[in-house]
């Protein structure tokens, strides 16, 4: 597995990107999806990585840069494909790695709630991140999103 940054206009991610989007809007009320489109991943204040074998597209994720020494997790999601071969694993201890790099102490995330989001929650508990209040922006009280944090 290669992971790789960038990676925006390749047509592969662009439709990755695009069932993230329709997925997370089928799963919570508009006002709770907070995934990033290509336009809002390409901002400055983010990383973007993108893992392959080979040719083919086994996921992506994001970093944004929060300022105060602290960053969140943004867009992670394996392909149909991949599911269950360590993918999102390898893209999150790289994204791990790059915010200590960068001198974070602190990541965020936000996820959905409910069913169709446990595996993602079990996931990020396997890393160390554990649940915290909503942070930056986000909505305080939205019961369609689920705030984690991890302490580096």
């Amino acid at each position: 597995m290669e992971i790789r940054a960038g990676g925006l206009d390749d047509p592969a991610v662009v439709g990755l990107l695009r069932l993230h989007l329709a997925e997370m809007a089928e799963r919570s009320p508009p006002e709770s999806v907070h995934a990033l489109d290509l336009t809002g991943l390409a901002a400055p204040e983010i990383g973007f990585w993108t893992a392959w074998q080979g040719a083919a597209l086994l996921g992506c994720g994001a970093l944004k840069a929060l300022g105060g020494g602290e960053g969140e997790i943004k867009s992670m999601r394996t392909a149909p494909d991949h599911l269950r071969k360590g993918v999102a694993s390898a893209l999150l201890e790289h994204i791990v790695s790059e915010a200590r790099a960068r001198g974070y102490r602190l990541l965020y995330l936000e996820t959905g709630s409910g069913p169709a989001f446990e595996d993602a929650h079990a996931f990020y508990r396997r890393f160390g991140f554990s649940d915290c209040p909503a942070f930056g922006d986000y909505p305080k009280g939205d019961p369609f999103s689920r705030f984690m944090s991890l302490e580096l």
